[in-house]
Parts: structure tokens; sequence; C-alpha cells
């Protein structure tokens, strides 16, 4: 399986998938970390992650899946979301939370 198809399958068969460096537990960078405190606050426990640091083929295959160029990413009913920045915005103005409402 190629990392396309990995990452397909990582996105399409959960419903909160974010791709970020290091674990929900511990992060390895602030994006990372900003991005799972935003999830937490949208009352999001229960989601994918993908730490793109144990997988350089995965860091650089998500980058081109998404043309996104930068982690973390977040992915939810399989749409890609944006990153942390877009993450943030969406959570100020209530639209990630209308996400996961659903």
């Amino acid at each position: 399986m190629d990392v396309v198809d990995s990452i397909e399958k990582q996105v399409s068969s959960h419903p909160v998938v974010l791709y970020m460096k290091g674990t929900p537990q511990q992060p390895q960078c602030g994006f990372s970390a900003n991005a799972i405190r935003i999830l937490n606050a949208c009352g999001v426990e229960d989601f994918f992650a993908v730490n793109v640091l144990a997988d350089p083929e995965i860091r650089q295959g998500i980058k081109d899946y998404s043309s996104w160029p930068t982690i973390p990413q977040l992915y939810v009913n399989g749409e890609f979301i944006g990153g942390s920045d877009i993450m943030s915005e969406m959570y100020q103005n209530g639209e990630l939370q209308k996400l996961f409402e659903k």
C-alpha cells in the first residue's frame, strides 16, 4: 500500500483525524499542542492522531495529499479543514464547534 492509499484509508475510516508532530499526550510542537487544545475545547476526545515524526513518508505524503505545506492538519469526515491557524480562527468564530455537532 503506498502512502497516499494509507492516508486515504486513515482519513476515510475515522470521523476526526489529526496529523501532528508528536502524540496528543506529548505534542512535539506548539502548533500541534494548540490543535489538541482546540479539539479538547470542542469536546472532541475521540480522534485518530497520526504522529508524522514517526514516519517520514507520511510526513511528506500528507503535505502532498492536501497540497498544504504545514503540520498539523485536521480532517473531519474525510474533509481537509486546515492547520493550527485555521482551526484557531474557526474555533473563535464558532464554525469548528458546528462541524463536530454533526
